[in-house]
């Protein structure tokens, strides 16, 4: 079987992670076989699944998500820049290698296209598209592209397909706090505190079935 490896380690570098800074060696590259390998030893997929596509609607799906964001999260549940009571126990014996290994199978697989019901399409495309002028929300397009692809660089996370559920508890987690996040995704932080909740209900609904 032909060995498959992801060289992440040249967006990982360095990155902004909760209240710190962490580095990743820029000589680790993730290897995709040896990830799913240790997905299946580390449990990964009891809640994401063996392709990375989760086995319930607060699980996040892997697939496809881009490896710098899987890692970054990764080393802020083991830091405690992020907290969450199942991964930051997941996390907490991880090394670099694991990380970069997982995140090099997991971005290898495809997600699972999901649908958005037909009430939510027309208000959350509007809202995704276009944001809310009077309250000053920003189009979530503009980071996360009009296709919900997200942008590896700037470390914005893949968003379609994603659970409705699962996004939903995020923006919620941003607006209160329990999620602190910094750099580049400090913007969140803002942007959830100008979301309804009916406005997050439509436009993460609109965003699983985005293709």
């Amino acid at each position: 079987m032909k060995k498959l490896t992801f060289a992440v380690c040249i967006l990982l570098t360095t990155h902004t992670i909760g209240y710190a800074t962490t580095t990743v060696p820029a000589e680790l590259v993730g290897n995709a076989e040896a990830g799913k390998v240790k997905s299946t030893n580390l449990a990964c997929v009891g809640c994401h699944g063996t392709d990375g596509n989760s086995l319930g609607p607060t699980f996040p799906n892997l697939a496809g998500q881009h490896a710098s964001y899987m890692v970054q999260q990764l080393q802020a549940f083991k830091s405690g820049a992020r907290s969450d009571p199942s991964m930051t126990p997941m996390a907490m014996p991880l090394t670099e290698q694991d990380m970069v290994d997982l995140a090099a199978y997991y971005t290898s697989q495809t997600v699972k296209m999901s649908t958005a019901s037909e009430d939510s399409v027309k208000l959350g495309q509007k809202i995704y598209r276009g944001g809310n002028k009077k309250t000053g929300l920003p189009a979530c397009a503009g980071c996360h592209g009009p296709q919900g692809l997200g942008n590896p660089v700037a470390n914005y996370p893949v968003l379609n397909s994603q659970h409705q559920e699962y996004t939903v508890k995020q923006l919620k987690d941003y607006r209160s706090g329990a999620r602190k996040p910094e750099g580049n995704a400090a913007i969140m932080r803002d942007i959830a505190t100008k979301m309804s909740e009916d406005e997050m209900k439509v436009v993460t609904d609109y965003m699983q079935g985005l293709h």
